[in-house]
Order: C-alpha cells, then sequence, then structure tokens
C-alpha cells in the first residue's frame, strides 16, 4: 500500500535492477519512496522526493544519522583569519556565540577576554616547566643528602683484601652481578694468592675458573695481561694513578675509579656502570649515553669530595629500589626530585625526556 495515496494491487513499480535496495515509485501518485534493509556503503545516494509537489520538504531516509554537533564546540568557531596569514601556534578564537570561556554563548563561564580552560592549564605546565632545572646546586644538594641518608658509609660491594683482588673482581664484574663475583673470587684468590701466581699462568688455564662470570675468554686474556703487564713494568705492584692504570689490559674508566676511590681513597673520577647511567637519566642529571660523556657532567655537579661514595650510594639504590624494571617509587626517599618517565608512582609531573 502507498502511504501517500492508499492504492494497493501491485501499486509500486521498482526503478532500476530487482534488488531489495533501491527507488520505488508508486504508479497512482507518482510519489517516490526508497526502500532500504540495511545502509552499508557510503556511496549509495538517495533522493527521497516529490516528482509533483515542489513544497515538500527533504526527508531523510530510515537508518541515516544526521551529522552530530563536536562536543568540543569546534563546530561554532569558524576561522576568522584567511589560510595562510593566520600564524602558527596560535589558538583559534571562538565567534561570539561559541562554547570558550570567553564566548558569549550559552556555555560561556569566564570574563570575555580570558583564554580557555585548556590553554590556561596548558600554559601553567609550560611556564613550571620552564621555571625547573634539573641542574640547579638546591636540588644536587638535596639528592646528596637523601642519599647520605639512605646509604651513609657505602662502599663498594666486590669482596677484595688488596688493590689487585680489587682490579681482578671490577674485571670480573663487566656483565655480571657482584655476587656471582663474589662467588667466584675467593676460591680464585686461594688457588692464586698473588699477581705473579696469575702473570704465570696462561689464559686457557684460567678460563675454567672464571667461566661462570661470562665473556670468560676476554675476562682470562684482560686479568693474566694485567697481571703480566703489573709485575713487568711496575715491580707487582699495582699502580696509584689514572694514566698508569689505563695502560693495563682490560681496565678502563670505571674499573681505575673503581680501583682509585676504593683502595688508594683517591677521587680522579665517578663510577658510571649500569646503575649510575639509569639514575643520571632518570634524575635528569645527564642526558648523554655514553658513560665517559655522563661521568663529565657528574663530575660538573657533584663536589669532588664526593665522587666515590656518590657512586657507591647511586649503586646501591640502583640494587634496592630503582632498579631497571619497576623500580619502588613508593619507597624512594628521592620520589618528589624525581621526574622519571618510567615511574610506577609519582606525586610530581611526569617528564617524558626522563628517560632510562
Amino acid at each position: 500500500m502507498c502511504p501517500h495515496c492508499g492504492e494497493i494491487n501491485n501499486a509500486y513499480k521498482l526503478e532500476g535492477k530487482t534488488t531489495r535496495k533501491g527507488l520505488y515509485e508508486c504508479a497512482g501518485c507518482r510519489k517516490k519512496e526508497a526502500r532500504f534493509s540495511i545502509i552499508n556503503s557510503a556511496n549509495i545516494y538517495v533522493r527521497f522526493f516529490s516528482t509533483r509537489t515542489q513544497g515538500d520538504a527533504k526527508q531523510m531516509p530510515r537508518g541515516v544519522i544526521p551529522r552530530q554537533p563536536a562536543k568540543t564546540g569546534r563546530h561554532e568557531g569558524a576561522r576568522s583569519v584567511p589560510r595562510g596569514q593566520q600564524s602558527r601556534g596560535t589558538s583559534r578564537q571562538p565567534r561570539s556565540g561559541g562554547v570558550g570561556i570567553g564566548g558569549k554563548g550559552p556555555m560561556a563561564t569566564g570574563a570575555p577576554g580570558t583564554a580557555p580552560a585548556a590553554q590556561i592549564v596548558r600554559a601553567i605546565r609550560v611556564a613550571k616547566t620552564k621555571g625547573y632545572d634539573p641542574l640547579a646546586r638546591e636540588r644536587v644538594q638535596e639528592i646528596l643528602k637523601r642519599l647520605d641518608q639512605q646509604y651513609p658509609g657505602a662502599t663498594c660491594a666486590l669482596q677484595h683484601k688488596n688493590a689487585w683482588q680489587l682490579l681482578v673482581a671490577t674485571i670480573l664484574s663487566a656483565q655480571a652481578t657482584d655476587v656471582r663475583v663474589n662467588i667466584v673470587t675467593p676460591e680464585l684468590f686461594k688457588k692464586y694468592p698473588t699477581v705473579e701466581d696469575f702473570a704465570a699462568l696462561k689464559p686457557e688455564q684460567l678460563e675454567p675458573d672464571i667461566q661462570s662470570t661470562g665473556f670468560f675468554r676476554n675476562k682470562s686474556k684482560s686479568v693474566v695481561g694485567a697481571a703480566k703487564k703489573i709485575v713487568s713494568d711496575f715491580g707487582g705492584q699495582v699502580p696509584d694513578e689514572m694514566d698508569k692504570l689505563l695502560t693495563l689490559p682490560g681496565v678502563a674508566r670505571k674499573t681505575a675509579n673503581v680501583t682509585l676511590g676504593t683502595w688508594f681513597r683517591k677521587n680522579e673520577g665517578i663510577v658510571v656502570d649500569t646503575h649510575v647511567t639509569r639514575i643520571a637519566h632518570r634524575l635528569e642529571l645527564s642526558e648523554n649515553t655514553d658513560a665517559q660523556k655522563i661521568e663529565q657532567d657528574l663530575m660538573k655537579i657533584i663536589p669532588r669530595e664526593k665522587w666515590t661514595l656518590f657512586a657507591h650510594q647511586v649503586i646501591w639504590h640502583g640494587r634496592k629500589l630503582c632498579m631497571a624494571r619497576s623500580p619502588r617509587c613508593v619507597d624512594c626517599p628521592l620520589e618528589n626530585l624525581c621526574h622519571a618517565a618510567d615511574k610506577t608512582w609519582s606525586t610530581v609531573e611526569i617528564h617524558r625526556n626522563a628517560k632510562p
């Protein structure tokens, strides 16, 4: 039955292909009507109008939802400045009748001329960020103070009785935990008590004793090579100067700093291992990734008399609380001074660039 004229008995004739989707025309009143089962294509274009009465209003076919206004109110604010003439970085200004805080529409709540709430919040964050200096002397001093309270008297975790044992243990600790090294070294030094005993070995003889520390072939070459160098050039005594230590096989600045600072009590540099690197990045004390550059950055802001102690405190902090995965931020004494991006709990603003 036609809803317009009431004609029945084959009143409708299908235009076009025989399909359930199409435009039907009444034989009596010549009205056209669209019938659909499901509209599943954006390319279907349906005209629903009267061919006789031009004054009939256009109707929306069933199943088509009209475009809704944006919830943000952006549809209210048109461009008042032609494209290309608007300066980059400025926000769009709503027209009168908009929904911005400074607008005159029904949702306007602020005084005319004030910025939208989102812009105000963003401006506050920018101001805080601009005023924040991670290397400020007061902040660094507070970090050192809290580390002193948390780790008083921190020292090297590697077990040793003399400079040579410390040097060997540090070489073996590369890519290995201190716990593993402390398991290996007691038997090792019991088997080879002196530096001369190590110098008399071949690397292949030492490999079975240090195999569990990993990279044992390279480490055996370094230990035996360092022993031979110390016996031949330094009279069997580990040198106490940076330049001389760096001439030993397998000894770089990290190993030299550990030996000089821990055994000889000389602050010639700051030990930079994986813990120091991670925490320096989280605390925004350095943006570099190279160990030597990180060391130089830390040496500029940490007092020289605290270089060795600071390194040990940070290493212990990295083991106890500030781990690489799932750091225990809720228990950390530096929590409100840290804006690290990977914090598990925070009372301060997070900085995306503060990544380990």
